[in-house]
């Protein structure tokens, strides 16, 4: 690596925290910076999820869809486990109904995009992270309903619009991963696309600054005007990233997995799928107008939560302190 790349590594965690301060400058500054920020999103979003798959192996994929065990410990954490833990904390904003749905629709659906940057930044399984990603967001297209069902009702469940679902998958799973696999083929094969390979991979720290930026620019002033309103819900979000860090650090141990996997399992549990599901609330009616920037809150306070886990999850779950097989 050169020097200015070796630097940005080292210092990677000052520097997405720079993002998140330019991103609310910006966004707090010029009046006019909300649109373009939030139509640059996804196309910075994708860029930085096909540098993120580019850095893992495709050689390797067979023994991770193999690996059931890891998939049906994010599966149960995911998909068990965090719906009781959802319902409970909801009780915090159940008095509100705009406040309850916006909390539902982010805390129930388990991220599959910067996740995996984010775990792989602090030592854990990107790779398992990335076979799982698919499943994880194919049983949350299929639930999320459902659960909504459960905790609002069937009328409700009427009004919501699930087509963003297949839009994000395409755009931000399917396409960076093909891209990266046709690279991957490219740099075995000529010097051109291992060149291309080594500046992708290299811009993976700028990308990740760059996301952190346009999704703060984006949103932080609606969230500045409605804050009042919006407090109710960071605690929420809080305790939930305290406690699925509990829940998914024991996971990991019960499954018996290594240390890179025990911290793919709590990164997975913790982190939510607001990017995606923020769409869908858009398209709710009027009368939840408040719900998207319940949903921003929470990617905002995960954005926060998710840069000291960079440092603070390679203390809690240690390599030295690991015996357990590689599952």
């Amino acid at each position: 690596m050169s020097g200015p790349v070796q630097w940005m590594e080292r210092h990677q965690v000052p520097l997405y925290l720079a993002g998140l301060a330019l991103g609310a400058a910006v966004g707090l500054s010029w009046e006019g910076a909300a649109a373009p920020a939030e139509a640059a999103i996804l196309p910075v979003l994708a860029l930085l999820l096909y540098a993120t798959f580019l850095g893992i192996p495709f050689g390797g994929m067979g023994r991770a869809l193999r690996d059931w065990r890891f998939l049906t410990t994010v599966s149960v954490l995911n998909f068990l486990v965090v719906p009781i833990v959802v319902w409970l904390l909801s009780r915090i904003v159940a008095h509100d109904r705009v406040l309850l749905i916006g909390v539902l629709f982010v805390l129930l659906t388990p991220c599959i995009d910067y996740v995996i940057v984010f775990a792989g930044l602090a030592g854990g399984d990107s790779e398992r992270l990335l076979v799982a990603a698919p499943l994880l967001m194919f049983a949350q297209m299929v639930l999320l309903p459902v659960y909504l069902w459960l905790f609002v009702g069937a009328e409700f469940v009427d009004t919501v619009e699930f087509g963003p679902f297949v839009e994000a998958f395409v755009v931000m799973i399917a396409l960076p991963l093909a891209a990266a696999a046709v690279t991957q083929f490219a740099a075995a094969r000529t010097r051109a696309g291992r060149v291309w390979q080594r500046l992708v991979l290299e811009a993976m720290v700028p990308l990740m600054v760059a996301t952190l930026a346009v999704v703060v620019a984006s949103q932080i002033a609606g969230v500045g005007a409605r804050l009042g309103s919006l407090l109710l819900v960071v605690p929420v979000y809080v305790l939930f990233a305290v406690v699925m860090t509990v829940l998914g650090a024991a996971a990991g141990r019960v499954g018996g997995f290594d240390v890179a996997g025990r911290r793919a399992v709590l990164f997975s549990g913790a982190t939510r799928n607001s990017l995606v599901v923020l769409p869908l609330v858009l398209a709710l009616p009027a009368a939840f107008d408040l719900a998207p920037l319940v949903v921003v809150t929470q990617t905002l306070v995960e954005l926060v939560v998710m840069v000291v886990f960079v440092r603070l999850v390679p203390r809690l779950l240690r390599e030295r302190t690991d015996h357990a097989p590689s599952g």
